[in-house]
């Protein structure tokens, strides 16, 4: 599981792993587009059930631009995570340069009704070179 998600970190018996592809069919390199697919899986390996509420994104491109992405749930969904289960999903990032990187934190609530900040860990987003 560790060669599929290269990436991750643990808070509070949450851990959030990550892998990511690059998608040549999607991105146009000559208009400036580039896109990745990534993979996150939210392992709970703590003692109590927690919801994922919100997430937090900062998403940085090439130029060292930031974005902000925050919203409810991740894909539309705010899955409640048991102790020793996982919830998995696959999501999308366009930017306008080859290269940047993404990171943040989902709010979560454990069952005990404790608000809690979960970090999502950096990971790069690095379009193949392409020979001219």
């Amino acid at each position: 599981m560790k060669a599929f998600f290269p990436t991750s970190a643990t808070t509070r018996g949450i851990t959030v792993r990550v892998s990511v592809s690059y998608l040549a069919e999607q991105s146009e390199p000559a208009r400036g587009r580039w896109f990745w697919a990534y993979h996150i899986r939210i392992e709970n390996d703590g003692a109590q059930a927690a919801q994922l509420l919100t997430r937090h994104w900062v998403i940085t491109d090439g130029r060292g631009a930031r974005h902000t992405v925050e919203g409810e749930g991740v894909v539309g969904e705010q899955p409640l995570i048991a102790p020793g289960s996982s919830y998995d999903y696959v999501s999308g990032c366009p930017l306008a340069t080859p290269a940047g990187s993404m990171q943040g934190s989902y709010r979560m609530i454990g069952e005990d009704g404790g608000l809690f900040d979960v970090a999502i860990p950096k990971f790069a987003l690095v379009a193949p070179a392409v020979a001219e």
